[in-house]
Parts: C-alpha cells; sequence; structure tokens
C-alpha cells in the first residue's frame, strides 16, 4: 500500500507540469502592448465607481485616501507577479486550486473550491448587480437614498437577465461584453479629463490641508483596503494570457510591471477628479459619487454618467456571469477530477454549448446575498474570504521554493516579494476583526469551515450514504460532462447513459478548450 502511495506520488510530480490535456495551443499573437491593454480592460470596473467613498469613509481625509490606492495598486502588482511565478510554474487549470494542492495538500485545496463557489465568485456578482441597481435609481430619488426594496428588485432583475442571456449563448454573452466594455472605458476617460481641465483652471481648494482630521486606527486602514482591493480585482488572473503572449516569459512581467501602475494612476486621477468639485464631506454624502460629479461638471449632459456608469456596472456584471462558465467551471473539472466537487456544475449545455449549470447555480447563490446584504458589508465579505486564500496562496509559493525545488520556473521573483504579500494578507484578513470586529466575518469564517463537513463525508472518509447522493447526478440529455476536452473514446456497451455524437464531441471539445485558454474578465 505504501509503495503504491509512493509511487503514484512520483507519477504526479513528473506529471504537475503537464497533466492537463494535450489540444491545439493558441497561436501567440500578442505582443507586449496588447498585453498591458488587456490588463488594463480586465481590472478597470465597476469597482472605481464604489469603492471611492467607501475608501473616503474609513481615512476620513483626501491625502490618506489618496495613498490607499496608491499602496493597492503596489500590492496587486506584486501578487500578480508571484501569480505569473505560479502560473508558468504549475500549468495546471484551476486558478488557487492547484497551487494549493501542491503547497498544503488537499485539505486548503478543497476549502479554496468550496469558498470561491459559495462565496468569492457568487458575491461579487451580487456587489456588481447592488452598484448597477443604485446607479440606475439614483436619478429618480434626487437628494435621498432609493429605498433598498427598489434597489435590491433591480439587482435582483439584473442577475436574472444576466444569467438568462449567458445560459443561453455564450456569443452573445461575449457580445454583450464587448460593447459594455467600451462604455467602460469611455466614462473613465470623460471623468479623468474632466477633472484634470478642471484641475489646471485652478480647482485646487479641497486638496488644501489634505491630512486634516485623519484618524486612522489598524482596523480602519484594513477596512480601507478592503474596499479598495475591490477595485484591483482581477489581478490574481492575468497569468490566464500567457499562452497567447509572445516571449511570454518576458512580456508578462512586464505587462504587470506597466499595466497595473496604469491602472492605479486612472484610480487616483479619478479620485482627483472627484475632490475637484466635491469636498470629503460633500463626497461621504453623495449617494452616488460619479452622478454627483457629471450634474457638477457636465450638466445639461449630465444624464450621460449615470447611463454610462449604469452601462459599465452591467458589463462587469456580466463579465463575472460569463466567468462563471469558465473559472469556476474548469475549477469543478479540476477539483471533480479529484473527487472533491459534484461534477454536475461542470456539465455544459450539448444543445447551446454553454456552462448553464453552473452560470444558474452562480446566479441563484448570487441572488440568495443580495436579500440580506449591502455592498458595504458583502464588500468587506468577499474581500476577507479571497485575500485569506490570495496569502495562502502566496505563501505556498515561499514554501515551495524549499519542498519543490526540482520544479522549473520560466518566471521567479525575489523571495521578499512573495514574503511581504503574504504578510500584508495576514494583515489585511485579521487587522478588521481584531480592531472592528462584525458579525460578517464570523459567518464567513464558519461558513468555510463548515466546507470540511463535506469533504469528510464525501472525499476523506467517503461514507456510503454520501456516495449514493453524490453519484446522483449522472449526464442527462442535453447536458454532457465538460470531460469532454479529454480524448474522447467510446461508451462501453453496458453504458446506459446518453452520450454525444462524435460531431457534439469535437463541439463541446473546442468549446472547454477555449475557455482553458481565454483570458478571465474582471469579475467587478
Amino acid at each position: 500500500m505504501q509503495e503504491t502511495s509512493l509511487r503514484k506520488r512520483r507519477e504526479d510530480e513528473k506529471s504537475l507540469q503537464s497533466t492537463e490535456p494535450k489540444t491545439t495551443n493558441l497561436q501567440k499573437e500578442l505582443g507586449l502592448f496588447s498585453g498591458i491593454c488587456i490588463i488594463v480592460g480586465t481590472i478597470i470596473g465597476s469597482g472605481i465607481f464604489i469603492s471611492p467613498k467607501s475608501v473616503l469613509s474609513n481615512t476620513e481625509a483626501v491625502g490618506p485616501c489618496l495613498i490607499i490606492w496608491a499602496a493597492c495598486g503596489i500590492l496587486a502588482t506584486l501578487g500578480a507577479l508571484c501569480f505569473a511565478e505560479l502560473g508558468t510554474m504549475i500549468t495546471k487549470s484551476g486558478g488557487e486550486y492547484p497551487y494549493l494542492m501542491e503547497a498544503f495538500g488537499p485539505i486548503p485545496a478543497y476549502l479554496f473550491s468550496w469558498t470561491s463557489l459559495f462565496v468569492i465568485k457568487p458575491s461579487s456578482f451580487a456587489i456588481i448587480c447592488l452598484s448597477f441597481s443604485e446607479y440606475v435609481s439614483s436619478p429618480f430619488y434626487a437628494g435621498c437614498s432609493p429605498p433598498q426594496v427598489v434597489v435590491k428588485f433591480l439587482a435582483a432583475a439584473a442577475i436574472l437577465v444576466i444569467t438568462m442571456v449567458n445560459a443561453l449563448s455564450v456569443r452573445l454573452g461575449s457580445y454583450v461584453q464587448n460593447v459594455f466594455t467600451a462604455a467602460k472605458l469611455v466614462i473613465v476617460a470623460v471623468i479623468i479629463i474632466s477633472g484634470l481641465v478642471l484641475l489646471a483652471q485652478g480647482n485646487t481648494k479641497n486638496f488644501e490641508n489634505s491630512f486634516e482630521g485623519t484618524k486612522l486606527s489598524v482596523g480602519a486602514i484594513g477596512l480601507a483596503f478592503y474596499n479598495g482591493l475591490w477595485a484591483y480585482d482581477g489581478w490574481n488572473q492575468l497569468n490566464y494570457i500567457t499562452e497567447e503572449l509572445e516571449n511570454p516569459f518576458r512580456n508578462l512581467p512586464l505587462a504587470i510591471i506597466i499595466g497595473i501602475p496604469l491602472v492605479t494612476g486612472c484610480y487616483i486621477l479619478m479620485n482627483v477628479s472627484y475632490f475637484t468639485v466635491m469636498t470629503a464631506t460633500e463626497l461621504l454624502q453623495s449617494q452616488a459619487v460619479a452622478v454627483t460629479f457629471g450634474d457638477r461638471v457636465l450638466y445639461p449632459a449630465s444624464w450621460v454618467v449615470p447611463l454610462f456608469v449604469a452601462f459599465s456596472t452591467i458589463g462587469a456584471a456580466n463579465g463575472s456571469c460569463f466567468t462563471a462558465g469558465s473559472v469556476p467551471g474548469e475549477l469543478v473539472y479540476v477539483a471533480g477530477r479529484e473527487g472533491h466537487m459534484l461534477k454536475v456544475l461542470s456539465y455544459i449545455s450539448v444543445k447551446r454549448l454553454t456552462p448553464a449549470p453552473a452560470i444558474i447555480f452562480h446566479g441563484i447563490i448570487a441572488t440568495i446575498y443580495i436579500i440580506p446584504g449591502d455592498i458595504n458589508s458583502l464588500v468587506n465579505y468577499f474581500s476577507f474570504a479571497a485575500w485569506l486564500f490570495y496569502g495562502l496562496t502566496i505563501s505556498g509559493l515561499v514554501v515551495m521554493r524549499f519542498t519543490r525545488k526540482e520544479l522549473k520556473r520560466p518566471i521567479k521573483v525575489p523571495i521578499v516579494i512573495p514574503v511581504v504579500v503574504t504578510l500584508l494578507s495576514l494583515f489585511l484578513v485579521l487587522a478588521p476583526i481584531i480592531s472592528m470586529p462584525a458579525w460578517e466575518y464570523l459567518y464567513c469564517v464558519l461558513f468555510m469551515l463548515s466546507g470540511l463537513i463535506f469533504y469528510f463525508l464525501f472525499v476523506r472518509y467517503k461514507f456510503g450514504w454520501a456516495q449514493k447522493i453524490s453519484s446522483k447526478y449522472p449526464p442527462r440529455d442535453g447536458l454532457a460532462v465538460s470531460e469532454a476536452r479529454q480524448a474522447p473514446h467510446p461508451a462501453a456497451p453496458s453504458d446506459p447513459r446518453p452520450r454525444c455524437s462524435s460531431q457534439e464531441l469535437m463541439q463541446l471539445t473546442n468549446f472547454t478548450s477555449s475557455l482553458g485558454g481565454r483570458l478571465t474578465p474582471s469579475p467587478q
């Protein structure tokens, strides 16, 4: 038994960097400039329209607020460099899952898959849809906050529509994504250019004594980082473009080093633009910061701002749902291969070639989150869970420097970088809990730990009755397992389950292969 386990371990080590099924490689058509553009377009999302108010509320002054935005950009850059090393060292699909599996074993990897599917991805979708509903409803409730019933109803409607669009057609979902991405870049450019013009005209009064009134605490700094880093979310997925980059081992780190600081510059300039027309107090009192900016700067064309911000947020929500079929689908596929997840979520529709189960599941959980939650509590909930696993994953990079020295590292960052990011992640996780404890952190921890119950029932000890439950979901008519991306083989004569035709298998293989190599849009 021990010899068998040792032999299996050696085989796993040999195949660590090549276990993914061999498919046709994507053409390397993206140069450094294209990589930078993709990074900028991927990260910039709805976060910059909802986070400025929350960051300022925790720093209470203009100066510290701008410093937090810059620090978040630096942290995102360092984290992205660490993930670039991980992604080129361990070339398995599934995001953080295979990194945690190789560094720490099955339990942390299982808890990541559990938390990602039930907390991180759905809460992100819910936050974006709530942001959309607030910006859509705010023009109809001038001078006061929109009723929560209206906000949540609109958010639920947005989740329903976006889920249906992406479950019915990948082509339609990607078309919607392209249109709304353009709208996002337009409104960002309008706000920055308007702010720079006002700044050149001498509107600098709100920057005088910019550190006056600062009352920072450890917990407030942590919460400010939570909200700032929400706007940068997506930095951890940049290694997905490696396969499409020319000379990726040179261009990927360069694209990160150039691209994320460009995003940081955009975010700082947008905040500066807000402060050219609003004091810190006025910004905190604003129900929708970008709408207030438009009312004061672009009147009588101020209606353009809420319209384009709504387009931006709905595009970000569509991107979050769109990736529910690729990133979580890949995660379920890889986790299911280890026996860590119900494979029903990795099935795709034979008729429409969409990962419908994963997308519908994603929409249902997101709808549940919007019922009791608000944007601030959900951002804290999301950031706490996300940075717990970001830190754990990057600490795994440090561990594997000593335990997996034999692995090839085409991109290798100085070890001080993952050490610093790990320590900062630990600070971000612990500081708000210690200084400003709140119920959402306890709920998040308890829910993540509840995954251990399912792990021991279905994975570790494999009780008979539990296995019967988990085996009740074979592929049905109209659905196929995403494992069709592997070399398909004829069904055994005794196998009664429906199988795809060779043409359908070819379509499924092409579809799932494209998901595995596609850059993941930002979940913001």
